[in-house]
Protein backbone atom coordinates (compact mmCIF):
# COMPACT_ATOMS: atom_id res chain seq x y z
CA UNK A 1 0.00 0.00 0.00
CA UNK A 2 1.28 3.18 -0.76
CA UNK A 3 1.53 6.46 1.20
CA UNK A 4 -0.07 9.88 0.12
CA UNK A 5 1.87 12.04 -2.05
CA UNK A 6 1.71 15.07 0.59
CA UNK A 7 3.40 12.48 3.36
CA UNK A 8 6.18 12.15 1.20
CA UNK A 9 7.81 8.31 1.65
CA UNK A 10 8.39 6.99 4.63
CA UNK A 11 12.45 6.42 5.88
CA UNK A 12 13.04 5.26 9.08
CA UNK A 13 14.84 7.67 11.70
CA UNK A 14 18.11 5.09 12.60
CA UNK A 15 18.96 4.65 8.65
CA UNK A 16 18.50 8.34 8.06
CA UNK A 17 20.54 8.94 10.29
CA UNK A 18 23.24 6.48 8.82
CA UNK A 19 23.00 8.04 5.55
CA UNK A 20 23.39 11.45 6.75
CA UNK A 21 26.27 11.09 8.32
CA UNK A 22 27.94 8.76 5.26
CA UNK A 23 26.48 12.20 3.55
CA UNK A 24 28.81 14.27 5.53
CA UNK A 25 32.01 12.23 5.48
CA UNK A 26 31.44 11.87 1.93
CA UNK A 27 31.67 7.72 2.46
CA UNK A 28 29.63 5.40 0.59
CA UNK A 29 29.40 1.97 1.78
CA UNK A 30 26.16 -0.70 2.19
CA UNK A 31 23.58 -0.09 4.44
CA UNK A 32 21.74 -2.77 4.47
CA UNK A 33 22.17 -6.38 3.43
CA UNK A 34 21.16 -7.66 0.38
CA UNK A 35 19.63 -10.99 -0.16
CA UNK A 36 20.27 -12.86 -3.48
CA UNK A 37 16.83 -14.54 -4.87
CA UNK A 38 17.03 -17.32 -7.45
CA UNK A 39 13.82 -16.78 -9.78
CA UNK A 40 12.07 -19.69 -11.66
CA UNK A 41 9.78 -20.16 -13.73
CA UNK A 42 6.98 -20.52 -11.15
CA UNK A 43 7.96 -16.94 -9.64
CA UNK A 44 7.67 -14.76 -12.45
CA UNK A 45 4.33 -12.52 -12.32
CA UNK A 46 5.32 -12.48 -8.59
CA UNK A 47 7.12 -9.63 -6.57
CA UNK A 48 10.76 -10.13 -5.53
CA UNK A 49 9.57 -9.02 -1.97
CA UNK A 50 7.43 -12.12 -1.42
CA UNK A 51 10.50 -14.77 -1.65
CA UNK A 52 13.30 -12.81 0.25
CA UNK A 53 13.27 -13.68 3.72
CA UNK A 54 13.04 -10.95 6.03
CA UNK A 55 14.28 -12.60 8.95
CA UNK A 56 16.36 -14.65 10.38
CA UNK A 57 15.58 -18.26 10.81
CA UNK A 58 16.59 -19.97 14.39
CA UNK A 59 14.35 -22.62 14.48
CA UNK A 60 11.18 -23.44 16.39
CA UNK A 61 11.00 -23.39 20.09
CA UNK A 62 9.99 -27.22 20.28
CA UNK A 63 13.05 -28.36 18.77
CA UNK A 64 15.00 -26.55 21.90
CA UNK A 65 13.36 -29.26 23.82
CA UNK A 66 14.41 -31.98 22.07
CA UNK A 67 18.00 -31.20 21.99
CA UNK A 68 18.26 -30.58 25.79
CA UNK A 69 16.13 -34.00 26.25
CA UNK A 70 18.99 -35.95 23.58
CA UNK A 71 22.00 -34.43 25.61
CA UNK A 72 20.81 -36.11 29.10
Amino acid sequence: MSRSSKKGPFVEERLMSRIEAMNEKNEKRMVRKHVPVFISEQMVGHKLGEFAPTRTFRGHSGDRKTEVKKRT
